[in-house]
């Protein structure tokens, strides 16, 4: 398993993903754009153009921070995912949308993307579920959907006692086969990484701590947090800890990268903290822009 190479963009997005205080100079920017191939050129337009749409602010000459919001937040929860579930009593959490005015295209992509970060999948025409084991119940849901995108009037409210047919359909909305798989062939990768890291050159331990725990990230964050008897909480779980160990190791391959005159407070190695490809793909999002 391997994250995809960044682009000047996604590279800059996750980099600055990382700082929980202060900013990153351009400096750290170049370098790092350096063990990815990537042109001094390109990231300093790609800082331009991410500057101008407000998805970069400038804390002074030469430094930059990530703009703040709900998908940066949203981001940077991997270590509490566990937190954000509770233990489910078989009722579910439904979202209508068939009777949403039309809206542009860029509001449907929007209101597409907090269902899916969400976990909901639709069970029929109009009506997306999810099971309602989410902390903060069906008020805080709808909190974190209309924060992710979703229209502040769409009807969000607890469903109970479907059909039989009904909950069994609902029951299979997810591929709980590839879910389980996924967790295992990922954990597999970490610890197999984690192993190899400490042996590698110090820009060959960056550049494959950050594609994979990227791509690591990218799939915990967009999990649908199911509970059992759906899908085996124990495997999900078990992957955050491999996640975690890994999380700590490369912090210590990362070590250094802002420099010492920085006043930034690294949160842990780009690919844990921002997600890698998970942090650009919601930073992306939020800008209407392809991930």
């Amino acid at each position: 398993m391997r994250g995809m190479p960044p682009n000047a963009r996604s590279l800059i997005l996750d980099l600055l993903a990382t700082v929980r205080r202060g900013s990153v100079p351009v400096r750290a920017l170049l370098e790092a754009g350096a063990l990815f191939g990537l042109r001094e050129n390109g990231l300093r337009v790609a800082l331009a153009r991410l500057l101008a749409e407000g998805a970069v602010l400038r804390e002074e000459p030469g430094r930059y921070r990530l703009a703040g919001g709900a998908l940066g937040e949203w981001v940077r929860s991997w270590r509490d995912l566990e937190r954000r579930v509770r233990r489910w009593s078989g009722s579910w959490v439904g979202v209508h949308t068939a009777g949403l005015p039309g809206r542009a295209a860029r509001q449907r992509r929007a209101r597409g993307r907090a269902l899916r970060l969400c976990g909901f999948r639709p069970l029929a025409p109009g009506l997306e579920v999810r099971p309602d084991n989410r902390a903060g119940g069906v008020a805080g849901l709808r909190r974190e959907l209309v924060g992710l995108g979703l229209e502040p009037e769409a009807p969000v409210f607890a469903l109970r006692e479907l059909a039989p047919a009904e909950e069994r359909r609902a029951r299979s909305l997810w591929d709980v086969a590839a879910l389980v798989a996924g967790y295992r062939a990922t954990g597999a990768a970490l610890e197999s990484s984690a192993a190899r890291l400490p042996g590698l050159a110090p820009q060959a331990a960056r550049v494959e701590s950050f594609e994979l725990g990227g791509a690591a990230i990218r799939q915990v964050l967009l999990d649908p947090l199911l509970p059992e008897p759906i899908a085996p909480e124990a495997e999900r779980r078990a992957l955050l800890e491999s996640l975690r160990r890994y999380d700590a190791i490369g912090r210590r391959v990362w070590r250094g990268w802002l420099g010492p005159e920085s006043a930034a407070e690294p949160g842990g190695i780009p690919a844990a903290v921002s997600g890698g490809r998970g942090s650009r793909a919601a930073a992306e999002l939020a800008l209407g822009a392809e991930a």
